[in-house]
């Protein structure tokens, strides 16, 4: 399976999120502060790396949680873990 370019893999995660959060995607901005900004709860947290963990087949390190703060960790983190494969 090829890999997926940068854009469309932000396009998906954010869509993802979103449903998640239930947060329209224009409201959902790459530096919008999940807990502060969007009320997103533990519970959620989970699910949203639980759902990019099987949609990418890819293990997020558990040291890295903390840091997904935001869309852009997301982004970031998921271009780091999906990409060097």
């Amino acid at each position: 399976m090829p890999k997926k370019n940068i854009e469309e893999l932000k396009k998906e995660i954010k869509k993802l999120v979103s449903e998640i959060a239930e947060v329209s995607e224009d409201e959902l901005k790459e530096d919008a502060r999940f807990t502060e900004d969007l009320g997103i709860d533990s519970m959620m947290a989970l699910e949203i790396i639980a759902s990019l963990e099987k949609k990418y087949k890819l293990i997020i390190p558990e040291e890295k949680i903390p840091t997904i703060r935001s869309l852009k960790n997301v982004y970031d983190l998921l271009e780091e873990l999906y990409l060097k494969e």
